[in-house]
């Protein structure tokens, strides 16, 4: 018997009592109480006991108790996980932290590492090294990965990208009854640019991927529309989130300068970033902040552009305090890629006070409102529009502690829980 608050009232078989002989029954009922008996209770409520308690075929009433429902159980399938994979892994480590220390569901992480690996509910299975500047890894086959999903028994399962033996995981998830639900980060031209050779001959085939996985899972969870890509609408909302770390810091004064944050790789748009520097009358400073493989290309572009003078290189920046500081300094903070998967940045950088500039397809603008400026992809000319018209904003700090309230990690994770739940159930 199902319950409102979610769990469940189990009651055993009903006993039934063996009647008393028919002689037994009727002295039992002509037998006189003793006087000081019933002064006390009052005869009439002793006879009605009796009788009822000698009616014949009469059942005992079941004792029912409260059998709490368990925990849903998650997996979290990641194939992009690294030391410096952004976005993706700071929403893993943020929800398997949430998992842990509210107890709401329990959580599985599963991700390529250098050996397999079972550390608690982490779960790392062997795959090889495939780029030294940001530790990706290729899985050696799928065999592990169905015998982890097997042993873990999900109900559902949160597939990351459309690379890792998709049809493997909804296969087992079937045997488990388990839902499967593909997560979308990055469409086809943002997998396409990072690709080797001509992002053309790449496109049909990743597009292919997207739309064999995605033809084989339960629900699509996005912030964008997957149609085009995948060949199917999301249904579920993907939700961007923000560490306490990133608040309004009032008392860190607003510099002068421009700040990119991120990898130094191609799809993240900083060669755009530099050409706008270049071209703009203002000789305002430019901060480029973390590694990547370009960050020779980029020093050397800089130095060609003739503004090597403006633009500074610092390394990646892992404490989370240290970079709210950081963003909060900023005149502006500026995330020029037009194939962003999360676009963390902009939201962590809006929730410390800073102006955002972002290509106007970044997932994270839709939540920033009147705190960023955008620009159309690749727009060089357009970019330098919005640096300029940020820098001539106010900060908004009430805004930014409005943004960073509802964008918190647990309220985050609360809706989606809710979500995976009419799901699975």
């Amino acid at each position: 018997m199902p319950r409102s608050d979610g769990g469940v009232l189990e009651a055993p078989e009903a006993a039934r009592e063996e009647p008393l002989a028919p002689e037994v029954a009727a002295e039992a009922r002509e037998q006189p109480l003793a006087p000081e008996v019933a002064a006390e209770a009052g005869e009439q409520r002793l006879r009605e006991d009796v009788a009822a308690a000698t009616g014949a075929g009469r059942l005992r009433r079941p004792h029912l108790r409260v059998v709490p429902r368990a925990p849903l159980r998650v997996a979290d399938v990641a194939l992009f996980y690294a030391s410096h994979s952004g976005g993706i892994r700071t929403y893993l480590e943020a929800k398997a932290a949430y998992a842990a220390g509210s107890g709401a569901f329990e959580h599985h992480l599963i991700v390529p590492g250098p050996r397999e690996r079972h550390l608690g509910r982490r779960h790392e299975l062997r795959a090889v090294r495939v780029a030294a500047s940001n530790g990706y890894r290729a899985p050696v086959g799928s065999a592990r990965l169905r015998a982890t999903l097997r042993d873990i028994r999900p109900d559902v399962v949160l597939l990351h990208d459309p690379f890792w033996a998709p049809r493997a995981v909804a296969e087992v998830a079937r045997e488990v009854d388990a839902a499967v639900v593909a997560v979308h980060h990055a469409g086809v031209d943002l997998n396409a640019t990072a690709m080797p050779g001509p992002d053309r001959l790449w496109r049909p085939v990743i597009r292919s991927c997207f739309r064999r996985a995605y033809g084989s899972v339960d629900a699509i969870m996005s912030v964008v529309d997957t149609l085009p890509d995948g060949g199917r609408a999301a249904t579920l909302a993907l939700r961007l989130g923000v560490d306490p770390a990133f608040r309004p810091r009032p008392e860190e004064p607003r510099g002068d300068h421009v700040v990119y944050v991120g990898r130094l790789s191609r799809e993240k748009g900083v060669d755009l970033l530099l050409d706008a520097t270049a071209r703009s009358p203002d000789p305002w400073p430019l901060t480029i902040v973390g590694t990547g493989p370009r960050g020779d290309a980029l020093a050397a572009r800089a130095r060609r552009l003739g503004i090597a003078q403006r633009v500074s290189f610092r390394s990646y920046v892992s404490d989370r305090d240290r970079l709210a500081r950081e963003y909060a300094r900023a005149r502006v903070v500026c995330m020029p890629g037009g194939h962003e998967t999360f676009g963390l940045v902009a939201l962590e950088a809006a929730a410390c006070g800073a102006r955002i500039v972002a290509d106007a397809g970044a997932p994270s603008v839709r939540q920033l409102g009147t705190l960023a400026d955008t620009f159309a992809s690749g727009d060089v000319e357009g970019l330098g529009a919005a640096i300029e018209r940020a820098r001539s904003r106010p900060r908004d700090l009430a805004a930014a502690a409005s943004l960073a309230k509802r964008s918190s990690w647990p309220a985050v994770f609360e809706a989606e829980l809710s979500d995976l739940e009419r799901l699975a159930r």
